[in-house]
This record gives C-alpha cells, sequence and structure tokens, in this order.
C-alpha cells in the first residue's frame, strides 16, 4: 500500500509520503506550556483550538489514521550557492526581501488540490474512504505528525529537517477512517549545532526547540497586524513577509531540493523591487500582483506597514539619504490606515538627519 501511495504521491508533484497514528497524547505537555507562556503571540486560534490539534480523531471523528506528506518548494532555477545569494539580498537595504516560500503560488492551493487527487486515488483503489485533506488550514499539529511519520526530526528552530531535503518544503496530511501501518520516524541530526538559534535576527528561539512567535519576523509580518514593537522594527531589515535566516543558516539546507512544480518558481515584481515602488503599490496593484498568491492574505495596508518599516531601516543604514525614500514615504503619511500612518512617521524619522 505504501508503495503505491509513493507512486501516486509523486506523479503529483510530491516528495515523500508516509503515515501516522493520531495517539499524539505525548505532544500535549509541550502545546500546553507553549501556550502557557504566551508564546503564540495574538494567534487566538491557537489557544481557542487547543488540546484539539493533539487529537486528529477529536477534529475528524473516525479518523484512524494520517497520511502526510511533503513537497519542496524552492524554486526550479534555484541556484547552487542560494544561501549565499539570500543572505546577500539582505544587504540590498534599498529591495524588499520576500520569503522564498511566498514568491509563487499559494502553496495552501497547490498542496490541498494535489492532496485530494491523492486521496481519491486511494479511495478508487480500496473502496470507500472517509477522508480530509489539511495543509496549514487548521488545527493540526503538522510537525508532530510529519516527525512522527518519517518525513524527518525537529530542528532546533521548530521546524522539521530531512536529511535529504534540508527544510525548504510544505506539509500536508490526510485524514483518514482506515487504519495503516505507521512508517518509522527518523533519528535527529542537529547534534551541538547552534546556527539557526544564532543567525535568528531578534533572537525568537529562546532556547533549542523553543520559538518565541511574538519576536519571530515571519509572525510580526505576516500574523500579526498590529503596531511593531519600536525596538524590533530596526531588526526586521529589508525583510517584508516572512524571515527565512534560520533556515538559510542551516547546514542541512545545502540539500534543499527544487520543486518539480512551475507553481513555486517567483513572480517578477515580488523579489529584488524597490523599496520606493513596492510602497507606491496602490490596493489595486497589490490585489493585481499578489493574485493567487499566499501575500495577499496580509492585505494592502499590513503590506505597506512592513515596506515603511524597511525603508525605514534603509534610511538609518545609508550613509547618504536618497531623496526618493522620503518622497515615497511623504506620499503614505496621510494614509486612511493609522497604523500605516505610524510606521511611515518612524521610518521618516530615521533619517540620519532626524537620528
Amino acid at each position: 500500500m505504501l508503495g503505491q501511495l509513493q507512486a501516486w504521491a509523486q506523479e503529483l508533484g510530491f516528495s515523500q509520503i508516509g503515515i501516522s497514528g493520531v495517539d499524539l497524547s505525548s505532544a500535549e505537555p509541550g502545546l500546553l506550556a507553549w501556550l502557557e507562556h504566551g508564546f503564540h503571540g495574538e494567534m487566538d486560534y491557537m489557544e481557542r483550538h487547543g488540546l484539539k490539534r493533539a487529537r486528529p480523531a477529536e477534529l475528524v471523528p473516525g479518523t484512524l489514521s494520517v497520511i502526510t506528506a511533503r513537497m519542496d518548494y524552492l524554486p526550479s532555477q534555484t541556484p547552487g550557492d542560494w544561501q549565499a545569494l539570500e543572505f546577500a539580498g539582505l544587504k540590498k537595504i534599498d529591495q524588499g526581501t520576500v520569503s522564498v516560500y511566498a514568491r509563487g503560488r499559494d502553496y495552501h492551493k497547490v498542496m490541498r488540490h494535489r492532496l485530494q487527487k491523492l486521496a481519491e486515488r486511494l479511495s478508487q483503489y480500496i473502496g470507500p474512504l472517509g477522508h480530509r485533506a489539511f495543509t496549514d488550514s487548521a488545527p493540526v499539529l503538522e510537525a508532530e505528525l510529519a516527525v512522527r511519520s518519517g518525513m524527518g526530526w525537529r530542528g532546533k528552530h521548530t521546524l522539521v529537517l530531512n536529511r535529504e531535503a534540508g527544510s525548504m518544503f510544505f506539509l500536508g496530511e490526510i485524514f483518514i477512517d482506515m487504519a495503516l501501518e505507521p512508517t518509522a520516524p527518523v533519528l535527529a541530526h542537529c547534534g551541538s549545532c547552534t546556527a539557526c538559534i544564532d543567525v535568528c535576527p531578534t533572537q525568537a528561539i529562546v532556547a533549542p526547540y523553543q520559538l518565541d512567535a511574538r519576536r519571530c519576523i515571519s509572525y510580526l509580518t505576516i500574523e500579526y497586524a498590529g503596531s511593531i514593537a519600536v525596538e524590533l522594527r530596526p531588526l526586521v531589515g529589508n525583510r517584508i513577509y516572512g524571515c527565512d535566516d534560520c533556515q538559510l543558516a542551516c547546514p542541512w539546507n545545502k540539500y534543499a531540493q527544487r520543486s518539480s512544480l512551475k507553481d513555486f518558481d517567483s513572480r517578477e515584481g515580488l523579489t529584488g523591487a524597490s523599496l520606493t515602488r513596492l510602497l507606491d503599490w496602490t490596493e489595486e496593484e497589490f490585489l493585481r500582483y499578489t493574485e493567487g498568491n499566499p501575500i495577499r492574505r496580509i492585505g494592502h495596508a499590513q503590506w505597506l506597514r512592513n515596506v515603511a518599516i524597511a525603508l525605514g531601516n534603509a534610511m538609518r543604514s545609508a550613509s547618504l539619504e536618497k531623496p526618493q525614500w522620503r518622497s515615497a514615504l511623504l506620499r503614505r503619511l496621510d494614509h486612511p490606515s493609522a497604523i500605516v500612518r505610524e510606521h511611515v512617521a518612524w521610518a521618516l524619522a530615521q533619517a540620519p538627519s532626524s537620528a
């Protein structure tokens, strides 16, 4: 059965398939402790769903097994020295940096559609099958299920690591009402390495395997819609959607695999674009450039907030202010959103003459 599943999955663009049981009770104490520390920030749904995340059979009654899947997402034309190139991009202070996973088509749509197809093939093969597919879209402990089914091990940055593919992949699951033999977990291979912890710009990895989302740039630029703490803004740099630093520093990502799907190839306009151009995007342009892309979900105002912070950091870092930076910010100083106005005013105050 597993061999057949793997063959179908490969045809659909998946990189690996595993099978997990549904007893995740040993993960419950860690989940509760994480929530009690408030590390989830304002992601209220994490607390609201509580232990349901660790109980697949409660989320989908009748679930007896979980089919796990991973899908590599590095764009097909990614060069061999991609990690060094990405780090170099963080030094181009007048350009915005978008997390690698968000430069192409929205992975939710790509994964969910293909997981559904995989479930349908299985149902045709064995007969009627109750199933439900997920990919970062419900209270599911995706990383825990992935680790238990042999997709890899939990890295110190909390992401799943694979010896043949690093961590540059998406995870998805199919809950089924059929008991299948679980695939075996693998050994962890982080050893004494702390590269991910050391490189984190905001020190959001407060201890090995402990992430405080409230300090994580990915959380701040994507999940959090409010006013970003003044002390954290300079640390955001030119990252306008997400942050890959912990993955860029990870030695295992030299083995990261290129995607076989064109869906994840980088879109024009989302990489290497000037911050002034991005700040000038009208809402119509924002929606057009992000159609079918994960960035769209944060909305235009939050996008402008993020770009304003990056432009403020550019103004503070540069030895000589560029007139076009100030002009772009001034054009947003009367934006309807108080959050945008606040961050634009902060950015203007970062100019060397204003410091």
